[in-house]
This record gives C-alpha cells, structure tokens and sequence, in this order.
C-alpha cells in the first residue's frame, strides 16, 4: 500500500489502481498549508482555501477549503413515549421528513455521541442519547448543497463525518469545531462509510463504488487500499457463474466492515454480494444463496455473516468469515422486508424494518418473537446500534429514533 506524501508537488505517484479517480490529500505548497490551520471554536472560525487531493490511478494537486463548523443549540429532545419493554421513542426537535443514517459515541465519553442524517441533519448528546442537541453545520450551507450525512465514526474526541455530495468533515476536539476536508471530483463514487481508527489521525473511508482509502496522519496524506475497481473486477469475472453481475449498476446499496477489517457489501439489485478482506487488491463477487435477492448484510459478534431478503427471510452462516452457505431461522416477518439486524450481545438479537417492524432473539438468532410496540411506530426503521456503553437505537425515517432502555 503506497501513500502519498504531499510535501512534493506535481503530480503523485500511481496507486497501481485500474481505474477510478484520486483520493485526498493536503496541500503542500507553503501558502496553501499556511491557509490549513486548525479551525478555532470561535464565532469567526472560518476558512480560506487549502488543498487536498487524491490517487487511485494518477493525481494532481487540487485546492480546496478548510473550514471550522460553528455549533448552533436550539434546542434539545426527550425520550418521551415508552413503546414496549425494550424501546422508547425519542422526539428530536427537527424535520419531520428527515431519514436518520448513522449513530456513533466517542470511545473517551460513552455518554457523549452525534447523530446525522439527510438534510444536514447533526444532533449531539451527553446523556447517551435521552436528550439531544441540533447542531447546524455552517460551513456546509454556505455552498448551497443539502448533504445527507451518511456515516459517522469516533476514537476518543477524533471524529469524522462523510456523506453525499462527497463531503469529508474531520474533529479532534470531540465534535466542538469540525474542519471540511474537501474531496476531488474524481473521487469514485460516494462516501457510504467511515471508520476511526485505533490510533490518532487513523481512519478508513469506503465509497459506494469499492474505493478504500486509509490515512494514519489525520487526513494529510491517504493511500488506496484496493486496487481494482469493482467494475473492472466483474468484467473479468462476469463469465465465471456469478449471477446478476452482468446487470450491476456500479454501487454498493449496503456496505458493512467487521472489527478485523474485512468487507461485505450488497450490489445495488440485490443480484449478488462481494466481500474483501485486507491484503487483496480487489473485490471477490459471491452468487447469493437465495432466490430472493438481497436486502442487507453483516457481521455476527462471532465474526459470520447475516443475510436479510427482499421478502423478509433472514439467514445465518453457520461458519466464521465469507461463505455462500447460509441456513434460515425461525422467522415471521409478515411480508416486511427486514432492513437490518443489531447484536446487543451473542445472544440477544434485535432485528427492524418497514412499517414499525420490530423483532427480538433471546438465543442467537436461531427463534424470534415480534415486538408490537412498533406497530405504532409509523415509519420504517432502517438501522439498529449498540455500543460499549450500553446504549442501542433503531434508526428510521421520519425523524423516528429509538432508544434502547431493556435490561
């Protein structure tokens, strides 16, 4: 994996990647470094340009802009509304028409955490998530773009945000000032997730298209971690008996990573799935073990993979890593399709979905019990998290947020 070191200008050295566009990366004139200074939490934070850059093939220094994220408090939400055993409706005090995407805590404070979605959507807490705080991400409105914060991810007080458009925000101060990294228009495909690291200034950032870039100096400098892009890899394989490939649309609809860093992602028809591992220069596509297609995937706490149809089956790997064996479970999903599955521990087992669905295993997925409370939740529940701390939430549309309060 070769990085590029910007204190030389001109162009960087090839990533060996096929095809695709360029990472970020920092400037490295002096006058462009001397514009990247730390955003101060003042009311005048703010920027000039500075400039980042990018390399999957071939690149070039590009200017860009730092900016420092004021934060705006108008007001805070409740938990409020106690739907069943397990969960509480929390009302967040913004737009009804928001999708929440993403959830994650700082790893110093497991009490203080963000939570982002469409339309710009950032909210924060300090009481593990009973109460939350808008905050207005200034920087971002001032370009006239509406992003939808896709993925959010912290160690200690480094924090980082990606979303679409290609947006990058980066904090080291625990969310109180955040600094935009801009991305290069030829980066392939769209920010879909971000991952801190163990250490400072480390982090992984994956596109909708199979990029990966990983930075282990705070964003300075990034290096590609993939060497193919997906497309290039199902024109090699498409003739090889994996099903569906011939119709991929060139994106990710779900992409999930496990704490060793291994991939698995969902192409954007449910045709197939894909995994990687790191160390390997490309994607390896897998036939789905279904007729159905594909809804979602990820990752048990033993390290094996779920899987969740179009028609609302849900399947579990009996073995450890990738397979394309895969067994069902004693599941009714009454015809929803099941959005995602959230492990609070190895055998408690949450799963959600459309119209309020809610679902609850006490032994490891192998039988389920519908929760009712959701019946009156009136949205699709898109994502279940649990964290360290003890806290879990179910993520939907329509600003739903739910928050676990079970034993």
């Amino acid at each position: 994996m070769q990085a590029l070191n910007l204190k030389t200008p001109g162009v960087c050295a090839s990533s060996g990647v096929r095809r695709g566009g360029p990472a970020p990366v920092r400037p490295s004139s002096p006058h462009a470094r001397a514009l990247v200074a730390r955003a101060q939490a003042s009311e005048a934070a703010g920027s000039d340009a500075m400039g980042r850059r990018a390399m999957l093939q071939s690149a070039a220094l590009v200017a860009g802009a730092a900016v420092a994220v004021p934060l705006i408090a108008p007001g805070s939400a409740f938990a409020d509304t106690v739907i069943s055993s397990d969960w509480a409706s929390v009302e967040l005090p913004i737009d009804k028409g928001v999708v929440l995407l993403d959830i994650a805590f700082s790893t110093k404070d497991v009490k203080h955490g963000f939570l982002v979605g469409t339309r710009q959507t950032l909210l924060e807490t300090f009481d593990s998530g009973v109460t939350w705080t808008p905050r207005n991400v200034e920087a971002a409105k001032d370009e006239g773009f509406n992003y939808r914060f896709n993925s959010i991810a912290f160690n200690g007080d480094e924090g980082w945000i990606v979303g679409k458009p290609a947006i990058l925000l980066h904090t080291t101060d625990g969310g109180k000032n955040w600094e935009r990294v801009p991305l290069s228009a030829k980066l392939p495909g769209t920010p879909i997730l971000i991952t801190a690291g163990t250490k400072e200034g480390e982090a992984e950032m994956t596109t909708d298209q199979g990029a990966i870039y990983v930075t282990d100096n705070g964003a300075y400098t990034w290096s590609a971690a993939v060497q193919e892009t997906v497309d290039a890899t199902l024109n090699r394989t498409v003739s090889s008996g994996i099903n569906g490939a011939s119709y991929y649309e060139g994106y990710f609809s779900n992409v999930r990573r496990n704490p060793d860093g291994d991939y698995v992602a969902v192409s954007s028809r449910g045709n197939f799935f894909m995994s990687w591992e790191g160390g390997q220069t490309y994607w390896q596509p897998h036939n789905r073990p279904v007729a159905r297609r594909i809804q979602n995937m990820g990752w048990t706490p033993a390290g094996s993979l779920w899987l969740t149809t179009r028609g609302g089956d849900l399947l579990f790997s009996p073995q450890k890593g990738v397979s394309e064996g895969f067994d069902g479970s004693k599941f009714n999903s009454r015809g929803f399709g099941i959005l995602d599955v959230g492990f609070k521990d190895d055998t408690t087992v949450f799963a959600c979905g459309g119209s309020g669905s809610l679902f609850k295993s006490t032994d490891g997925g192998a039988t389920w019990n519908r929760d009712r409370g959701g019946d009156n939740v009136p949205a699709n529940l898109y994502a279940i998290k649990f964290f360290a701390g003890g806290q879990g939430f179910v993520l939907g549309n329509d600003a739903v947020l739910l928050r676990y309060i079970g034993a």
